[in-house]
């Protein structure tokens, strides 16, 4: 899975699930938060990995006008929001759950995103959903 985080609101803008994770699997969650996004300038902050420093991906986000961002040499803290998130989906939602089917899990996941940003109060967020602080925002 790839997903990109809005940094101001918290709420996921994009994500992608598949079956490998390689670089078409980043390209098309980019492509993903641009489309959500019309007309506005990204900042992309990522860890390091190979996805993120490969050649066509510097040259896709590039072409695109998004800044670049990436986070220090064995530093995941730099990468703390989107860390945070993967940590709250699993511990709140994926180690609960038996998928059977790639299909299953593709929608459960879908249904978390949903609540994590429609329902999920956040602390950072003076306890608003990142929805609520997106609206407010506005």
């Amino acid at each position: 899975m790839s997903a990109v985080k809005d940094i101001y609101t918290g709420e996921i803008i994009s994500w992608v699930i598949s079956k490998t994770n390689d670089n078409p699997l980043v390209m098309k969650t980019i492509k993903a938060a641009i489309e959500a996004n019309p007309g506005v300038t990204l900042i992309l902050h990522s860890d390091r990995g190979f996805q993120y420093t490969s050649k066509e991906y510097v040259r896709e986000v590039s072409k695109a006008g998004i800044t670049r961002s990436m986070s220090r040499v064995g530093r995941c803290i730099d990468n703390a929001p989107m860390e945070s998130f993967w940590s709250h989906s699993k511990d709140e939602y994926y180690y609960d759950h038996t998928f059977i089917t790639y299909e299953e899990l593709v929608s459960g996941i879908a249904g978390y995103i949903n609540y994590y940003n429609n329902e999920r109060y956040q602390w950072k967020l003076k306890s608003l959903t990142p929805a609520e602080c997106r609206n407010q925002a506005a």
